[in-house]
């Protein structure tokens, strides 16, 4: 479900693997409704991978909430789920095939973090995305000055076809073949 509020959004769902994808597709949307496309890549690789993490670790259930929040210019994306035991960041084994995602989040943010929160289960862990400064207003007003809309183009008559060819004057009408 997605709130109504113009910078939060929030999403609930089972970690699977075809969820994650649909998450991955609606942070990106939601990201380009607020114009902020540049931090899209880097948003969409670090909830695939706290998504990721959920699906492989946690524990009774595989149930998260998934929130996207701007405010004051930063981007926070935070996922919480129903297993109390926090995230350790290790240093991968170089043959191994996981293990990684953590470094990949704390690579691609400016800031990352996991904590219990007071009176709900589980623990939520985040990372957050300076988001650039909006465009600031002209100094001065801006006048757009629009010319009329030109007439549309004539149709022309099928009865009388222009047809150039070589030998008479152009633009005198004729009948073709």
């Amino acid at each position: 479900m997605i709130s109504p509020s113009r910078r939060h959004c929030t999403v609930e769902l089972q970690a699977l693997p075809s969820r994650i994808r649909q998450v991955r597709r609606i942070v990106s949307a939601q990201l380009r409704y607020w114009q902020l496309d540049p931090l899209i890549d880097r948003a969409v690789l670090g909830v695939t991978e706290l998504l990721s993490n959920v699906h492989r670790h946690a524990q009774p259930d595989k149930t998260c909430t998934v929130e996207l929040e701007l405010r004051l210019g930063r981007l926070t994306v935070s996922v919480h789920d129903n297993d109390p035991r926090l995230p350790v960041l290790t240093a991968a084994d170089p043959l191994g095939t996981h293990g990684r995602g953590l470094a990949l989040v704390e690579a691609v943010s400016e800031n990352w973090g996991a904590q219990h929160l007071a009176g709900i289960a589980g623990k939520v862990v985040w990372f957050s995305l300076h988001a650039a400064d909006p465009p600031a207003p002209p100094a001065h007003p801006v006048r757009i000055l629009a010319a009329p809309a030109p007439e549309p183009a004539a149709i022309p008559d099928p009865a009388r076809t222009f047809v150039h060819r070589i030998g008479a004057q152009a633009g005198t009408p004729t009948t073709p073949g």
